[in-house]
């Protein structure tokens, strides 16, 4: 594949770029899947629902690459959504499972509509979503609106570069490692590196197609496993 063309100097230029700029901002709607829906945090309606459901993570292993938390009290915890989830960006989301539940949270941050790039972050499953098809499911919805919808060029995962979940799940949902950055910022009193990975508009039909199939029901057996893994990378 070619990366670049050349100008009349014989110089290596970037490829054109088509489309409108700037992109479309995310709209405040929700996202629909099979599985479950992402939908705008609403404070009154999910905060106290989210807090139960991340009290399920008795040792609290899940708060440690999050940047706030874990709260001791329900309270607590609704007051900081109150105070740091309701903006524009980050844009944060709720995840409800097929019963309307609460059962964890993602948000679309560093949203740049002039360059067509955007970041998910501040991901935060409880147990009753890790490890189950909605959590597939979640990241296949927010891929599908920032490309499909958007149109946007590049889709952004930064994590703790010590953080080997996040790591693993980037890399089995199709994004492309870029590199850490050294001494990138600080959280909770100590150092973190931070591990950049992406995908782009013209890898999206390749990994789109790979969910898609991976999350079709005749992938899923009668105890609701899966037959065959997410094969996003290949």
């Amino acid at each position: 594949m070619v990366w670049h063309d050349n100008n009349d100097l014989g110089q290596p230029i970037g490829l054109p770029v088509s489309g409108d700029f700037p992109r479309p901002t995310p709209p405040e709607l929700p996202m629909q899947g099979r599985f479950c829906s992402v939908v705008p945090l609403d404070v009154n309606l999910h905060a106290p629902g989210l807090y139960r459901a991340f009290a399920r993570d008795a040792d609290g292993r899940n708060w440690t690459y999050l940047p706030y938390g874990p709260f001791d009290r329900e309270s607590d915890f609704v007051e900081w959504v109150r105070a740091s989830c309701t903006g524009a960006d980050p844009m944060f989301h709720t995840v409800l499972d097929t019963l309307g539940t609460p059962v964890g949270m993602a948000s679309y941050l560093r949203i740049e509509p002039a360059a067509g790039a955007i970041e998910v972050g501040h991901i935060h499953f409880s147990p009753l979503l890790q490890r189950k098809p909605q959590s597939t499911e979640v990241m296949y919805l927010m891929m599908r609106r920032v490309f499909d919808e958007l149109g946007y060029r590049r889709y952004e995962w930064k994590c703790d570069a010590l953080n080997a979940p996040s790591r693993s799940a980037a890399e089995r949902l199709g994004f492309v490692f870029e590199g850490v950055f050294r001494q990138a910022t600080h959280y909770k009193g100590r150092n973190r590196d931070t591990a950049w990975y992406s995908i782009i508009d013209s890898e999206w039909p390749r990994i789109r197609d790979a969910f898609q199939a991976w999350l079709a029901p005749e992938n899923f057996d009668e105890a609701g496993q899966q037959r065959q893994p997410l094969q996003a990378r290949t």
